[in-house]
């Protein structure tokens, strides 16, 4: 009998392949500063932008397990955060 290992699952989204295309990263900086700029009280922070790789256009992700589209790609907030500083 063969023993096949599965990962453990987890609480968070799948996350992108490490290297994203500039622009992809940059539309989601700009989602992010644009969403901050209209609600400067919020206090809840995104686990990330979920942006559609061809059209730039996406949106923050505050839950565990958001559902993607194919054209779809997750940016996690931490490489979103890493660039604005």
């Amino acid at each position: 009998m063969v023993s096949v290992s599965e990962k453990p699952p987890t609480d968070r989204p799948t996350e992108s392949p490490e290297l994203l295309e500039p622009e992809v990263l940059r539309a989601a900086r700009h989602l992010y500063r644009t969403y901050k700029e209209v609600h400067p009280e919020a206090i809840q922070r995104p686990l990330g932008v979920a942006i559609d790789r061809y059209t730039h256009r996406g949106h923050l992700i505050f839950q565990t397990k958001p559902a993607l589209l194919m054209t779809e790609l997750f940016v996690p907030f931490d490489r979103i955060e890493a660039a604005l500083y």
